[in-house]
């Protein structure tokens, strides 16, 4: 007989079911993705570390697990929910099932709830800690440690690089800083023949210069944006100085390097069909999100930024670009995976910004920049 499996949420309601995945007990902030393909993305996306999560699509699992798909080299999630689970996949592409997967990293995860009531839920009350289990301790011992157990403030650091590397290319370089960077954003650069280096989320200003970079993308990633002020003073340092390019928790943090603030939002955006209106030219696009922060409207008044895309939904800033130098953001993935790849043309804007800037301020020739260098420690010698 399959195993039971519980969730039990902190406003006290409890979903039974059948447990797939690994068997354990594990607490996080549940949240819903209302994607109706993409599964596999879902769950190796790292900007879900620390969290249970439910997919709103009924049928999870049919198309199996393919290593090539993979958004990361491990995935993060703390629990996966889902209405039906298939444990036989049927795609010729398979190489593992859901099940598996999962069982290979520690996942724990439900089948055979209701879905709908779950994210009605959290559509109406706000996401919120849950604990998921495959044990049979008694409602109250679940509560306890339900109660006594925090929710993660570390998760960028759980899902950056640990060391700098390099995907070489014989164009712009690019140096990618790591808040828990999908796959996707790095084969973007990649294909359009940038030299990208990859740098761990607490790498200095002085350190990224050193690299010698023509322009800077801020990486997606999990978590409060308010949790990494070194990476806002990182990025606030950098503005200006390069072109910049920030995807998702990398607009939060240039927001808040610009002096605008973030909120929490009630239950987030995530999924693959949120509409976003691009302001100059009125057009829609059909965006992926996965995001639970959003930048504060009224807090970009004062500040040198200017919104360039809102939500068609809820009016929430999807884009913003700064009014002087050379630098923008967008809340939602323009590298998708999954979602539809509309907004890939972003990446083009990044590097059409980064030449218009090279044109702007030609460099000086490297040797006088290394004749400057040796007269000033010459200098200083001297005294």
């Amino acid at each position: 007989m399959q195993k039971q499996a519980r969730l039990l949420l902190e406003d006290g309601t409890l979903f039974t079911g059948l447990a797939f995945g690994a068997e354990g007990a594990s607490t996080g902030e549940v949240v819903f993705n209302t994607g109706i393909t993409g599964y596999q993305e879902v769950v190796s996306d790292p900007s879900y570390c620390g969290q249970i999560v439910t997919m709103t699509f009924p049928l999870i699992g049919n198309y199996g697990i393919t290593r090539d798909d993979f958004e990361s080299e491990a995935p993060n999630i703390h629990g996966f929910v889902v209405r039906r689970h298939e444990p036989v996949p049927s795609n010729w592409r398979a190489q593992d099932s859901v099940d598996a997967l999962m069982k290979e990293y520690g996942i724990i995860g439900i089948s055979e709830i209701d879905t709908r009531m779950l994210t009605r839920i959290l559509r109406n009350h706000g996401t919120m800690k849950g604990l998921l289990t495959t044990g049979t301790e008694r409602i109250e011992e679940l509560r306890e440690r339900l109660g006594a157990t925090p929710l993660l403030r570390d998760q960028v650091a759980r899902t950056s690089t640990k060391h700098i590397y390099s995907s070489p290319g014989n164009k712009e370089r690019i140096v990618l800083i790591d808040y828990g960077a999908k796959s996707g954003i790095l084969r973007e650069l990649t294909k359009r023949g940038c030299d990208v280096v990859v740098v761990p989320h607490d790498t200095t200003a002085d350190q990224i210069r050193r690299l010698n970079p023509d322009g800077i993308q801020l990486s997606n990633g999990p978590g409060d944006p308010k949790d990494v002020p070194h990476a806002v003073e990182t990025v606030r340092q950098l503005i200006g100085q390069y072109p910049l390019f920030g995807i998702c928790l990398g607009h939060q943090l240039f927001a808040l390097a610009c002096g605008a603030d973030t909120d929490k939002l009630k239950f987030g955006h995530r999924g693959g069909n949120h509409p976003v209106k691009e302001l100059e030219s009125g057009r829609c696009y059909i965006t992926s999100q996965n995001h639970g922060y959003t930048v504060k409207e009224e807090s970009i008044q004062g500040t040198e930024l200017e919104v360039t895309h809102i939500n068609n939904n809820d009016k929430t800033i999807e884009g913003l670009k700064h009014k002087r130098y050379p630098a923008f953001s967008v809340q939602y993935h323009p590298e998708a995976a999954p979602g539809p790849f509309d907004s890939g043309y972003l990446f083009d804007r990044f590097l059409d910004m980064i030449r218009e800037h090279k044109r702007n301020n030609p460099e000086r020739p490297r040797q006088a920049q290394l004749a400057e260098t040796l007269r000033g420690e010459l200098q200083y010698a001297q005294k």
